[in-house]
């Protein structure tokens, strides 16, 4: 039944684009950074442990990020996507019942990848080159962290079904306080406090938990209570295919995307642990930085995801386009910046999680060669989430399987002809240049819309959004 527009959701259909996108990127840009620093505090206090647990963790983090963003990105994409067009097109009772279908689906993938690390994780962390002490605290990290799966995949997909909404205060705000709780609970958890033995590096995996759960319940009391633009009541349990459809058809494709990212790093991760602990450590830690973007992107993607999906949604298919050169140019100039800073200060941010030589050359010898392409990575990487809330993820996935072809076939073939890490490296920044040109050519060309071309209005789009 058609109902009147929410207020929040007419603003993203009439306001000025750039203020409304700004205004609600805040909030989201905060809440990711503040995600991201959970993996940053737990790598600052591991890292007190030693190489090899630094080490472990560096072969674990790939995973986990493909975890947090199939959960968050891929199939959250897919969740904030199908709200924000069910509510662009008013249709309230389906966005209600797109909430049961979202923590069904979260349920459902969590057990897959419990499943898959906790009976597959050996062998994943010795085809990626651990060895030892490495390989053993890599197992620890990993079992705890994926025998907890399901809050994850959980409170990501939660946070997403308020985000479809054009709500992003509420998952910034239980985000920070859960960090909030982190910064205390990690130390106490690994090295122990009092009459509270120390855990070592499980320590770390359990309070990582522990905050995916409160975070959890927090979400469900905010959709339960009557601020919750979205009634998600028992009388809505009535799981449908179609409305699955919506959300897969969606978050499975971009869910190719995000496991071709994943790949590519776990693929140079592989390549680089052939030489070492150290040089391990090294690459782990400072393609950590690669991983700060994503989050930090992501907070400017998810509400572009609304607006376009919402636009899309209402039929307003050239305000959609204006907004998502608008994110590709905000994300461009962010992620830009970050990477040039990081080439030419590299030591600060490496020296946060370790002194080791080796660690402290491979990563300098890595950001030095990648970190100026980050901005081809940004550009990337806020066309997924566009195209997420357009429904059309044919390009970003073709993108990210090049990506993926460069970076990994690349880097294999140099690493095999004696390149050393430096043509690992180089290949990994020619593949991210090639993902954002590729995805960003497509759009251009009209792929949201029908044959991929360079069409007469590509200009005449471009100009629009500068004024926007």
């Amino acid at each position: 039944m058609s109902q009147e527009l929410d207020p929040r959701t007419r603003r993203m259909l009439e306001a000025p684009i750039v203020p409304t996108l700004l205004r609600l990127a805040a909030p989201n840009v905060l809440v990711m950074l503040a995600q991201a620093s959970v993996g940053l505090i737990e790598t600052y206090f591991v890292g007190k442990l030693g190489t090899n647990a630094l080490a472990g963790m560096a072969l674990v983090f790939p995973v986990v990020m493909l975890m947090q963003m199939t959960s968050s990105g891929a199939m959250g994409g897919g969740i904030a996507s199908s709200i924000a067009r069910a509510l662009g097109a008013r249709r309230r009772a389906d966005a209600d019942a797109l909430v049961w279908h979202a923590v069904v689906i979260a349920l459902g993938f969590g057990l897959c990848f419990s499943l898959a690390l906790l009976l597959g994780g050996r062998r994943l962390y010795g085809v990626m080159g651990g060895t030892g002490a490495a390989l053993d605290a890599a197992l620890t990290y990993s079992n705890w962290v994926f025998a907890g799966a399901v809050l994850v995949w959980l409170f990501n997909s939660l946070s997403a079904v308020i985000r479809g909404t054009g709500n992003m205060s509420v998952p910034a705000n239980v985000t920070v306080v859960g960090v909030l709780f982190l910064i205390p609970a990690s130390p106490i958890l690994i090295f122990g406090w009092g009459p509270l033995p120390g855990m070592g590096i499980a320590g770390g995996a359990m309070a990582l938990l522990l905050y995916y759960l409160l975070g959890s319940v927090a979400l469900i009391v905010y959709l339960r209570s009557p601020r919750s633009l979205l009634r998600p009541t028992l009388a809505a349990l009535k799981l449908r295919w179609p409305l699955f459809r919506e959300i897969l058809r969606v978050g499975l494709v971009a869910a190719v995307a995000t496991v071709a990212t994943n790949l590519s790093i776990g693929t140079a991760t592989a390549l680089t642990g052939h030489f070492g602990p150290g040089a391990l450590a090294g690459y782990g830690t400072a393609s950590r930085l690669e991983y700060l973007l994503v989050p930090l992107v992501f907070g400017l993607g998810a509400p572009l995801v609304a607006m376009v999906g919402t636009c899309m949604g209402a039929g307003q298919r050239e305000r959609a386009l204006r907004a998502t050169w608008a994110g590709a140019a905000i994300a461009f100039v962010l992620t830009e910046s970050i990477g040039l800073a990081a080439a030419l200060f590299p030591r600060p941010w490496l020296l946060l999680f370790g002194s080791d030589p080796a660690m402290l050359e491979t990563g300098t010898h890595y950001l030095r060669l990648v970190g100026p392409l980050y901005g081809f990575f940004g550009v990337g990487l806020v066309l997924y989430f566009a195209s997420q809330g357009a429904g059309r993820l044919l390009w970003p996935v073709l993108g990210n399987l090049t990506r993926l072809s460069v970076a990994g076939i690349g880097g294999w073939l140099v690493f095999r002809a004696g390149g050393g890490l430096t043509g690992v490296f180089a290949a990994q920044g020619v593949a991210m240049v090639l993902y954002g040109t590729v995805i960003a050519s497509a759009i251009a060309g009209g792929a949201w819309f029908g044959r991929v071309g360079w069409p007469r209005t590509t200009a005449g789009l471009l100009r629009r959004v500068a004024q926007a």
